[in-house]
This record gives structure tokens, C-alpha cells and sequence, in this order.
């Protein structure tokens, strides 16, 4: 999920705590565990400092090592080892407990994105991704802002929280369902998919669409259960051609293959250099594919500049690409 759900998640999980009877006796305890539960669910994605290193970077391991099982362990134990000292009559126990309830359910919304994490280094380095919740949820957003603002009015925190939870596991339900016909409806039109990936978006009812078979791509989009096919593309292996291959050892688009499970690339020679570009099937914007990944060579097949990440126009990848060297 986005920071800022994570955020009003962790306010809400130390709400949740009050209904310890140890959390509650406790004013130690109590206000220890509400920064521990926010710090919890934010410490997970410390990894996002990489972003300033550079895309590669941040691609290849966002939410990896950070959200796999030895990080979920330590990291109650890092944040208690940093908090307990301000709250020394604080019951230990429950103040750890909650800490790692907070990390461990950051880590579990997570795996309902369609980004996902590698929830299960060190045994395995596959990203869990289930693809029901968009990285930001008006709803999930909403209803705990909405139960954080009922407890400022001073309603019980503890019961507003657990009813606010009952709600949330239901609606992940009807996520779940409305995913399933969607992918009911996608087998119906692409009988002969081999795989298929259905991505939400912000509207409960819309979901972006990309799958495959033996010969092509199919990029679409569900409003409810209507689905639309809005771009074919014939499926091409990717040739091993000596450009290719020197273009593969690139940082940028090394880490896109990494991370793009559906994705096609195109191969322009220029009078000086070559470029290579590939192209993420997943994320079709108003007729434009924004996540890239594009190596130009020259001559030589020495990298010239390169760049991954989201771009929204041409002009702007040309931008990126003059002031980025490989």
C-alpha cells in the first residue's frame, strides 16, 4: 500500500490495542505501542531511500529483502530496542507483540497489490502479488480515516477499530469475487490464455487487463464484468542478437526484466547509435504504455545513456535518456 495508508493503518492498529488489557492499564504501554504500531508500519519500506540512488536500484529490490520473513522478525526488535528506552514501564511483552503485528500486516496488505512482495525470502525469491487491492484504496484509505476521526470525537477506540476491520475483510472479499469474474469473462474471450494478469485500479469496478497465449498479447480493461480488448500485439521472442544481448547487460534494463512479467520490444537503428526498448504490457494509460526500460548503444554496442521507469510522454523519455548516462 501507499505511506500514507500505511500511516493511518499503524493509528488504527495502536487504536486496536487498547482492547489489551495490558495496553490499556497501562499508560506506558499504551503510548509506546501507538508509536511503535505506526513506526512498525511504516519500517518496511525504509527501501524506498533507494529511489535516490537510481530506478535500477529501487526496482530490483523494493520490497524484497525488507518485507521477507528474517526482516519481519527483526524489526520489532529493532523498533523496540529504540523505543522501550523512552517507556521503561512498559509491558515488554505486548509492546513487542503489537510491533510485530504491525510489520507483519504491512507486509501481508502488500502481497494483495499487484506489485507484491518477496514475502518469502529466504525460501523462496518469487513475488507474491495477488493483484486485488490497488496500491492506494479510496476505501481502505477512507475508513480509517473515518475511524481515526471517531476516535478523536471520542468514541471507543478499540471496538471502533475491530468493527472498522470486520468491514475491511469483508469488502477484501468482495475484491476477491469481483477479480474472479473478471478472470471468468477473460478465459471466456482468450480461451487458449496461458497466463493472465488482472491489476485494480483506484475504481472498485475497473481493473486493467494483460494476458497472452502461444501466438499473442492481449492488453484490456474490465469495467464490472465487461471486458474490453483494446490492443493486440503478435508475441515475438526475443532474438539474440548481439545488439540485444550487450543492450541486456544494462543496469536499467536488466532490472526491468527482472520485475516486467508481460512485456514486448522494438529495435531502431540510427545513423550513430541503436536503441532498445522494452515495454510493460501492464500499466496501458489512455492508450500509452508508461513503465519502459530503453538502452541506446553506440556503434560499438557500448552504452550510450538508459533509463527505467514511468514516463508518460516521448518527450519526456528523450529528456531523461540526454541527461542519464548508462
Amino acid at each position: 500500500m501507499d505511506t500514507g495508508t500505511h500511516v493511518v493503518m499503524g493509528i488504527a492498529l495502536g487504536g486496536l490495542a487498547t482492547l489489551d488489557p495490558a495496553v490499556a492499564s497501562s499508560h506506558a504501554t499504551t503510548a509506546s505501542v501507538l508509536i511503535a504500531t505506526i513506526a512498525g508500519s511504516q519500517i518496511p519500506d525504509i527501501d524506498t531511500v533507494l529511489k535516490l540512488r537510481n530506478n535500477a536500484i529501487y526496482i530490483r529490490n523494493h520490497r524484497g529483502v525488507t518485507h521477507s520473513i528474517p526482516a519481519v522478525l527483526l524489526w520489532p526488535i529493532v523498533l523496540i530496542a529504540v523505543i522501550y528506552p523512552f517507556f521503561t514501564g512498559a509491558n515488554l511483552l505486548h509492546l513487542w507483540a503489537w510491533t510485530f503485528a504491525s510489520v507483519f500486516i504491512h507486509v501481508f496488505v502488500d502481497i494483495f497489490n499487484a506489485y507484491g512482495t518477496q514475502a518469502l525470502r529466504p525460501f523462496s525469491n518469487k513475488w507474491v502479488a495477488l493483484g486485488m487491492i490497488n496500491t492506494f484504496d479510496p476505501f481502505i484509505f477512507g475508513i480509517h480515516v473515518l475511524g481515526i476521526f471517531i476516535w478523536i470525537l471520542g468514541a471507543n477506540p478499540g471496538v471502533t477499530f475491530l468493527l472498522m476491520y470486520a468491514v475491511i475483510i469483508g469488502y477484501y472479499f468482495m475484491r476477491y469475487m469481483a477479480k474472479k469474474r473478471v478472470l471468468v469473462e477473460v478465459r471466456t474471450i482468450i480461451p487458449d490464455a496461458t497466463e493472465i494478469i488482472i491489476a485494480p485500479t483506484m475504481r472498485f469496478h475497473q481493473w486493467r487487463i494483460a494476458a497472452m497465449n502461444r501466438e499473442q498479447f492481449f492488453v484490456g480493461k474490465a469495467l464490472k464484468d465487461k471486458v474490453e480488448i483494446l490492443d493486440r500485439f503478435q508475441r515475438i521472442p526475443v532474438p539474440k542478437t548481439p545488439v540485444i544481448e550487450a543492450a541486456k547487460k544494462d543496469k536499467n534494463l536488466a532490472a526491468f526484466l527482472s520485475f516486467s512479467p508481460v512485456y514486448r520490444w522494438e529495435v531502431d537503428e540510427y545513423t550513430d547509435f541503436y536503441e532498445v526498448r522494452f515495454i510493460d504490457l501492464r500499466y496501458r494509460s489512455n492508450g500509452h504504455y508508461p513503465f519502459v526500460a530503453v538502452v541506446q548503444l553506440n556503434r560499438d554496442l557500448k552504452p550510450i545513456s538508459s533509463y527505467t521507469g514511468w514516463v508518460f510522454s516521448e518527450k519526456k523519455l528523450r529528456k531523461k535518456l540526454s541527461i542519464i548516462p548508462s
